[in-house]
């Protein structure tokens, strides 16, 4: 068995991640999910959520704004619709964000079409936010 596991995060703008790495961790429908190398084969979805790896004793935490994740024995490529590293997340902006789209989701029935859009919005800026704080 494999040290090391290969990650990719890419999102359409980037690859934010490129790396080997001792161990990964995501959100998927069912909960949270982690891989180590030599993990069985597997596709699924990832939810908006926080998502973290380990490497060299280190972790990174970062935000993942939902996507699909390829896990092989050697390798996880996750492909993002968004994703940022904590430290690399503007506390202002995802605060900003927030009170938008609460402001936004109080005009809105449940109804409206844009309701499970501005529901998503706040759910990717309070994960931007909590992500932000490790």
């Amino acid at each position: 068995m494999a040290e090391k596991i290969k990650l990719e995060i890419v999102t359409p703008e980037s690859v934010l991640v490129d790396e080997d790495v001792d161990e990964i961790y995501a959100v998927c429908d069912l909960g949270e999910f982690g891989v180590l190398p030599g993990h069985c084969r597997m596709l699924s979805s990832v939810k908006i959520g926080s998502a973290r790896f380990r490497n060299k004793g280190s972790v990174t935490h970062l935000s993942l704004g939902g996507g699909y994740a390829e896990v092989g024995s050697d390798k996880v490529t996750i492909l993002a619709e968004t994703a940022e590293l904590s430290k690399d997340i503007d506390v202002e902006r995802a605060n900003r964000a927030l009170a938008n789209a609460q402001e936004t989701l109080k005009g809105l029935s449940p109804d409206d079409k844009k309701y499970s859009d501005t529901e998503s919005a706040i759910e990717r800026a309070t994960v931007r936010l909590e992500t932000a704080k490790k």
